[in-house]
């Protein structure tokens, strides 16, 4: 065992001494020491219960005849920074939770590692930091939160965000909106729909990083803690047989995991997490394996946010074990892949349980959508790429005049004045990773739009991101991005620009001759932070085509 160092040996002597003081006993020095690391905060619902889950966890861990040793790493909530200048952590704070992971494990040399995770960065980066540890480990979301209920429908939290559009349109009363807002949040948990933190959970599943089922348990209910005590000894186990991520992830576990995400209409995040996690791994990864996969892939699940359910009603309904059944039953996914269990995905999916009568989860045989949710569109407009969620709309063809806004306050100060009309595209630029920093998330002018009843009149185009929240005609992650001189920088009010989803492409129609024009008097807006955290991630965050991932050099 790597811990072996503090455990025999005269020289570590004062080690043992230190580890006597936070409660290692002469038997503890006999076994395993593995790292919790445990995203709580009581700043959200997100990560608001995961203390008492690391309890459970750590319980289990001692049962299953390892020492625990818990430390935390940060949480940004993207539901509360989203619209304000705070959202420029939230993909940085994927970093940071890697990194704080990837250096405690170094630097106390652990047998083992396990993430508890809960708001959307939480889960990717806990899972970056599990691969960089190079010894086994799980990662462990703490789960949906329960519906909110206002009369007789189900709440999220992008109900809120689109009662604001329905508001400012005159559409409900102020009365509508804070009763709205008082009850779409109940307590504990993630994000309620297929959003990021739902879907992402959902990869780790497909991927074998999360014990396949656990991901999909609500928040708030018993069987969470009980399931969280058992997932102990699958890190035993793993262990013992010193299993890391690296001896079971392989090109066609992220496969799977797209898959997984085409057929849910999950978030578009997942490519950005995707391209990162495989990155880590040194498995080729690209914009093209998501379009590929997805266009062969039908929607089998009806979930928010284009569709009906909630999160805990697919849990409810069967899980993630039986979205995954039924696509390895039509051949979509590959059960053949190992997971952290040591066992096949497909022998993982044993006992796979439905209710009766269930209508969150379909077949592809009979699907609710026939291609996946996720597009990749290329053109004069977005060269590298750009990234369509097709599940959150049925527009295939759009063509209007650019609305220009360099950064999402001045969009959404137009759209909350009603001064974008059906029929325009709205470009915000100058959100991208280097850009931003950070590139935002867009839930905020997303939902006013779609609140405004503007959602199937309206395209919106942006090097920033979205929300797992977002449905509508929304097309984030252009590249190259505004602030190193791709062409959405060059987008003047008024030219047209043109949209085809069946052709994949997003052009500026705009002569050649005018863009070179523009080109020689376009300069890089100045950098919004010129030290400290924000700067050096500005300074060496790549492409949202390569995930938005840190370059290790600057050449």
């Amino acid at each position: 065992m790597r811990s072996d160092r503090v455990k025999v040996g005269v020289q570590q002597a004062p080690a043992r001494s230190m580890l006597r003081a936070v409660g290692v006993d002469d038997e503890g020095f006999r076994r395993p020491f593995v790292g919790v690391v445990n995203t709580f905060t009581d700043g959200m619902p997100c990560n608001f219960h995961l203390r008492d889950l690391a309890e459970e966890l750590k319980v289990g861990l001692r049962e299953a005849g390892l020492v625990p040793f818990e430390f935390g790493a940060p949480a940004i909530s993207d539901g509360i920074s989203m619209g304000t200048p705070g959202m420029r952590a939230s993909l940085i704070s994927r970093e940071v939770i890697a990194d704080s992971v990837e250096v405690v494990a170094h630097g106390y040399l652990y047998d083992g590692m396990v993430a508890l995770v809960g708001c959307d960065k939480t889960i990717p980066g806990g899972a970056i930091g599990i691969i960089r540890s190079g010894v086994p480990g799980i990662v462990l979301y703490g789960g949906t939160i329960a519906p909110g209920r206002l009369g007789d429908r189900n709440l999220t939290i992008v109900s809120v965000f689109e009662a604001v559009g329905q508001f400012a349109a005159g559409k409900i009363s102020q009365e509508e909106l804070e009763a709205i807002e008082r009850s779409a949040i109940p307590g504990a948990g993630a994000c309620g729909g297929q959003y990021t933190a739902n879907t992402m959970a959902m990869v780790l599943e497909a991927l074998g990083l999360s014990p396949i089922g656990y991901n999909a348990i609500p928040a708030v209910v018993p069987e969470k803690r009980q399931a969280t005590r058992s997932a102990a000894i699958i890190l035993a186990d793993a262990i013992r047989a010193g299993r890391t991520p690296r001896d079971f992830l392989t090109r066609q576990s992220f496969l799977n995991a797209i898959a997984a995400v085409a057929a849910t209409g999950g978030s578009t995040n997942a490519v950005l997490h995707l391209l990162a996690i495989a990155r880590e791994v040194g498995i080729p990864l690209s914009l093209d394996d998501f379009d590929e996969v997805s266009r062969k892939t039908p929607v089998i699940a009806d979930l928010l946010p284009w569709g009906t359910y909630t999160a805990w009603e697919l849990w409810e309904a069967g899980g993630t074990k039986l979205i995954f059944r039924r696509l390895l039953e039509a051949g979509l996914m590959d059960g053949n892949e190992r997971t952290v269990t040591g066992r096949t995905l497909e022998e993982e999916l044993d006992g796979v349980m439905e209710r009766p009568g269930q209508r969150v989860v379909g077949s592809p045989s009979n699907p609710f959508k026939p291609h996946g949710g996720l597009v990749v569109l290329r053109g004069s407009l977005a060269p590298e790429g750009a990234v369509l969620k097709l599940a959150g709309t049925e527009v295939t063809r759009f063509r209007g005049p650019a609305r220009v806004f360099d950064g999402e306050e001045a969009a959404m100060k137009a759209v909350l004045e009603k001064r974008i009309r059906p029929g325009d595209v709205v470009v915000i630029r100058y959100e991208g990773p280097k850009g931003a920093p950070g590139m935002p998330e867009m839930l905020s002018v997303t939902s006013a739009i779609v609140g405004e009843g503007l959602g199937p009149e309206v395209a919106l185009i942006t090097d920033g991101r979205f929300s797992g929240g977002t449905r509508g005609l929304m097309i984030g992650h252009v590249a190259p991005e505004a602030q190193v001189g791709g062409p959405i920088a060059l987008v003047e009010e008024g030219d047209p620009i043109e949209i085809d989803v069946e052709s994949r492409r997003i052009d500026l129609k705009v002569p050649l001759d005018e863009l070179e024009r523009r080109r020689r008097k376009w300069k890089p807006q100045p950098p919004k932070y010129t030290s400290g955290l924000f700067a050096r991630y500005a300074a060496l965050v790549s492409s949202a085509t390569e995930g938005a991932v840190l370059r290790l050099d600057l050449a």
